[in-house]
């Protein structure tokens, strides 16, 4: 891996960082789970030949688990990669990626580690496992933050009574509100999916799925100055969304990675 920085700057950076974790353990798997179904033959051996018997389903929350090691690798370098500023009005180009670096830049490195003879097994696994979850990622819409409330984290709510903030709710709460494990969210999902959706939604450039998720971010946010305990409206108006990003995230790791070891060969 060549991402690197002085721990000193990188701790500097990182204090103004989303902490959140993305979709949580539900959500990744459902993608990772999802991806699984739309490999290549060659990206299903280049994966099962790094992560043996592990699927992409349990490979999706490594590197959130990870962050809680002891280790200054995971604690700060790694920390920004889990997301993007984009602020309302531009686009991914028009923002850039700061100096620390963001999922962008590390997905681009995971791209070329994965199609490196001579990385090591280490890196290459490392390299997997984070560009699944990167992916899954870009998909919450507030991993594209706006740069103003860390991407929701300072944007407190109440759902059903209980004190949140926006982007735990997208996370976590509006999925684990269905009751749903992830085998079963990703049945309903996949059942649901047709050839043309997977075809449409058959996209490799992040640069797209960002401007995706920030034309959503924009209108999740509750009125700052109204009503902010969140119920049953508000449930039902972004559900579909939730499902969508999801199912999307899925068939996108696969996209992704089917391309990145067909290159490989």
């Amino acid at each position: 891996m060549r991402l690197r920085l002085g721990f000193l700057s990188v701790l500097a950076l990182s204090l103004a960082a989303p902490q959140a974790l993305a979709w949580g353990k539900t959500g990744h798997r459902v993608t990772g789970a999802i991806a699984e179904s739309h490999l290549s033959g060659d990206a299903r051996a280049a994966i099962t030949g790094l992560l043996g018997t592990e699927d992409l389903a349990e490979a999706s929350t490594w590197p959130d688990f990870m962050r809680s090691a002891d280790a200054t690798f995971w604690r700060w370098q790694a920390s920004p990669w889990h997301y993007v500023t984009v602020p309302e009005g531009d686009t991914y180009a028009d923002a850039g990626a700061p100096d620390q670096g963001d999922a962008i830049t590390a997905l681009a490195q995971f791209r070329e580690t994965l199609r490196d003879r001579d990385a090591s097994a280490e890196d290459r696994r490392l390299a997997l496992r984070f560009a699944v979850h990167i992916i899954g990622d870009l998909h919450q819409p507030l991993h594209a933050g706006n740069g103003t409330d860390r991407g929701g984290n300072d944007f407190t709510v109440s759902f059903f009574g209980a004190p949140t903030n926006l982007h735990g709710l997208w996370d976590t709460g509006l999925i684990d509100h269905e009751q749903l494990s992830y085998t079963e969210l990703t049945m309903w999902l996949t059942r649901r999916l047709t050839p043309a959706d997977v075809a449409s939604w058959w996209v490799t450039d992040p640069e797209i799925w960002i401007a995706e998720s920030t034309a959503i971010r924009d209108t999740i946010y509750p009125d700052a100055d109204g009503d902010r305990e969140l119920r049953w409206n508000y449930v039902f108006t972004h559900r579909d969304t939730v499902r969508r990003r999801l199912a999307m995230g899925g068939v996108r790791i696969a996209a992704w990675l089917n391309e990145t070891f067909a290159e490989a060969r």
